[in-house]
Order: C-alpha cells, then sequence, then structure tokens
C-alpha cells in the first residue's frame, strides 16, 4: 500500500510526531487511528474539517480510522486554549450536540463496512465507569507534578483551573488506552494544541501495556492566515461546516478572496487534488496573478467537498450574477444569503435620491443626484436615471428587495 506518511508532510499536515519513525513504520501497512471532536457546539467548523480530511486521506490510504465523539469528556471541558473555566453546558443540549457531530461525521467518513471506519462516543465506555474505578484503576497512574507540566493546565495556573477540567486529559488518555485495547488503534491525531493530551494517553499506555507497546501520535498544525491571525474566521465569526449557519457561498467567498500567499497553501491543506495538479495550478496562477486561479480551484474545490458539487455550483452562479449586476437568477434565499447584513427598511414611495442616502449609498442628495446623473445607479439590476423616481413593492424582487449598486462594487439591500 501507498505510505501516505510523505504525502501528509509534504502538504504541511503534521507538525510533531512522538516518535517520527515509528509514525511513519507504523503508516506502511494497514492500522487504525484515531482522533476525538469535541461536543461543545453543535456544529463543527472549518478548523474540525482539517482533522476530518486527515482522517479521510488516511482512510483512502487503506487505514482503519475512527472518530470518536466526546459525550463524555465533552460533559467535563477540554481546558487546552482556553484561558477560563468554561460553563458546563446541560446534559440534553450536549447529546443533541453529540448527535449532530456525529451526523457530520457520517456525512464525510466511509462507514459502509466496520473494518473501513467507525464513529464512536467515549459516554459509552467512560459514564458506566464508578469513581473507585477511576481513581484506582487510572488516576494512580497519573503524578500531579506530571500533570500539572503539561502546557494545558501549567498554563491555567494563574487564572486557575477546577478539578473537574484538571481531569480532562486523563479521561482522554483512557480513550487511547481502550481503543488501543480494543479496537487496535495504534496512532491518535489531534490538532496541535491537543499535544499534551495526547501525550498523556500515550503514557498510559505504556505504563500498561510496557515501553514497547504499538501506539504512538501525532498532531496537525493549527492553520493560521499568512498575516498570522487564526484560521476559519469570517468577518460575521467562526466558519460553520452547518449550511445554516456558513451558507457555501459564504464558505465559498471566505476561500475565493484568500490572499495569494495562502491560496496554494491551502490547496495542499484542504483539498484532495493530487499535489502534481496542485504544482500546475500554482504554476498557472503565478503567471497570472491577477485571474485569481489558485483562489478560484481552491474555493470551488473546498465548497465542493463539503457542500457537495450543486452547492459548489450555485455559489458560483451567486458570485457571478453579483458582479455582472444580472440578479434575475437569484432566489430570494440567496438575496439574503448575499446581501442581507446591509438590510435596511425603507418606506414606500420613496424616491431614488432619497434612497440612495437612506442605503448610505450617498453621503447627500447633492452625491445623489451626481451619482445617478453619471449614470453609476443601478436598482434590482436596472439602470436608473430619473431623479424623480419613486419605488414601491410592485418594483421589488419578490415584493420587497431593492438591490442597489452604486459603480461596480458597491452593493446595498432596501427592504418594505
Amino acid at each position: 500500500m501507498p505510505n501516505i506518511f510523505d504525502e501528509l508532510k509534504a502538504r504541511g499536515l503534521i507538525e510533531q510526531f512522538s516518535d517520527e519513525e515509528r509514525v511513519k513504520e507504523l503508516l506502511s501497512t494497514p492500522t487504525a487511528v484515531y482522533c476525538g471532536f469535541d461536543p461543545s457546539a453543535a456544529s463543527m467548523h472549518l478548523g474540525n474539517y482539517v482533522m476530518i480530511s486527515l482522517l479521510m486521506r488516511l482512510q483512502k490510504a487503506g487505514h482503519k480510522i475512527i472518530a470518536v465523539v466526546g459525550g463524555a469528556t465533552g460533559m467535563i471541558g477540554d481546558p487546552s486554549g482556553k484561558s477560563k473555566e468554561r460553563n458546563l453546558q446541560s446534559k440534553e443540549k450536549l447529546h443533541e450536540n453529540t448527535e449532530s457531530i456525529r451526523a457530520q461525521l457520517e456525512r464525510f467518513l466511509d462507514l459502509s463496512d466496520p473494518s473501513k471506519g467507525e464513529v464512536l462516543n467515549n459516554y459509552d465506555w467512560i459514564a458506566p465507569m464508578g469513581v473507585l474505578d477511576f481513581l484506582r484503576d487510572y488516576g494512580k497512574l497519573f503524578p500531579i507534578n506530571y500533570m500539572l507540566s503539561k502546557e494545558i493546565v501549567s498554563s491555567r495556573l494563574q487564572s486557575g483551573i477546577s478539578f473537574t477540567e484538571f481531569t480532562y486529559q486523563i479521561l482522554q488518555s483512557i480513550d487511547f488506552y481502550l481503543l488501543n485495547r480494543d479496537k487496535g488503534v495504534t496512532i491518535q491525531i489531534g490538532g496541535n494544541d491537543q499535544w499534551g493530551n495526547l501525550t498523556s494517553g500515550l503514557e498510559l499506555i505504556r505504563k500498561l501495556n510496557g515501553e514497547n507497546a504499538k501506539a504512538e501520535v501525532m498532531t496537525a498544525h493549527l492553520i493560521t492566515r499568512s498575516d498570522g491571525k487564526k484560521f476559519g474566521k469570517s468577518e460575521d465569526g467562526a466558519l460553520f461546516l452547518d449550511p445554516e449557519l456558513t451558507s457555501p457561498y459564504q464558505l465559498y467567498q471566505y476561500f475565493i478572496n484568500c490572499p495569494d500567499d495562502d491560496a496554494v497553501r491551502y490547496l495542499k491543506v484542504f483539498t484532495f487534488l493530487s499535489l502534481e495538479e496542485i504544482a500546475a495550478i500554482e504554476k498557472e496562477h503565478l503567471a497570472n496573478p491577477g485571474a485569481r486561479i489558485a483562489q478560484k480551484k481552491l474555493a470551488y474545490e473546498v465548497t465542493k467537498d463539503i457542500h457537495g458539487e450543486k452547492e459548489a455550483n450555485h455559489a458560483i452562479e451567486m458570485s457571478n450574477a453579483l458582479f455582472s449586476g444580472n440578479l434575475s437568477s437569484l432566489s430570494e434565499k440567496d438575496i439574503e444569503i448575499l446581501l442581507g447584513s446591509l438590510k435596511k427598511e425603507v418606506a414606500e414611495g420613496i424616491n431614488l435620491v432619497d434612497l440612495l442616502v437612506a442605503l448610505g449609498a450617498a453621503s447627500s442628495k447633492t452625491q445623489a443626484r451626481t451619482f445617478v446623473s453619471q449614470g453609476s445607479v443601478l436598482v434590482n439590476g436596472n439602470k436608473e436615471t430619473d431623479l424623480a423616481k419613486t419605488f414601491s413593492k410592485g418594483d421589488a424582487l419578490f415584493g420587497k428587495y431593492l438591490v442597489v449598486r452604486r459603480g461596480k462594487k458597491n452593493y446595498y439591500l432596501a427592504s418594505f
């Protein structure tokens, strides 16, 4: 079987290994790999998708993958990357989130045969465990000074950390130990902020099964933008995998607007295009950077892989409609997705000049008249030159919207 190890490194996906040579050896033959997912929210985001795509790559290379939804650990709260104690969610909310995360994972992973992949919930093996068994069987194996040395804990000592969150690394370690014992899992993967939790699990396995136990860990780079800012945030917040929270169009726009310095790197991280295909795209992109070839391919591929080919093509259609000003093909929902954040209520019978001022398309009536006389104002795709023209619901798209464009790129949305 092809060794995926070199490809993962070439794509810039892996940052740390417990033992690089042993990981490479384990991945040279079919093995089982697992990754945990936190159900603290009802939807995963683009950062989680890096880990999902890692599992997908490993599965395509012939390895069994196991995704573990933290129904139990989610009740405790992972202190990693947190500056203060998180508020615990209700059991009911966590159950809802767990099922939602499970459903999202099932969209991406091949679970047609348990020998290929499984989605498990660690609540199933942690919840039945009694507190005395937990303390005797596992707690005894974790020296306090060892736990305090972990960055996930030491970074919280100043602001404070509860015993509850302090024990998180033990619970996650139990996951790795039991999956290693019962499912033959030899590698755990996670984001680089999970290094302390992952190595704690490795330590537990070696204490119980000996130093030569077949188990290793590796972490993925936490993806950042070329300007150093955290990846996966738009002006509206996190970019979620749930299309109701982040539309396919918004996802498409995020990637098509990424800087040149990020585009080719993201093609390696987020798409399943071969490295040879990406090299060809990079060459074409560098020859004509103004055409944004890399960004267009990136945006399409990511949107297609997450939401399907139909939605990716529709995102392109929406983008083209907005660029051209031809809005006839857009649905009411499309308009709300494209321009909903700009929406302002206006009164029926409003004239063109007052409309421009009300929407902020002009700073004064005088400026509004200048824009109109220059022929730079379109309403619902039609050039408007009549200063006295008024608008009502009969003129509106779907009886409610006036899409105003001033110049080539400035859009506004009026609603009756």
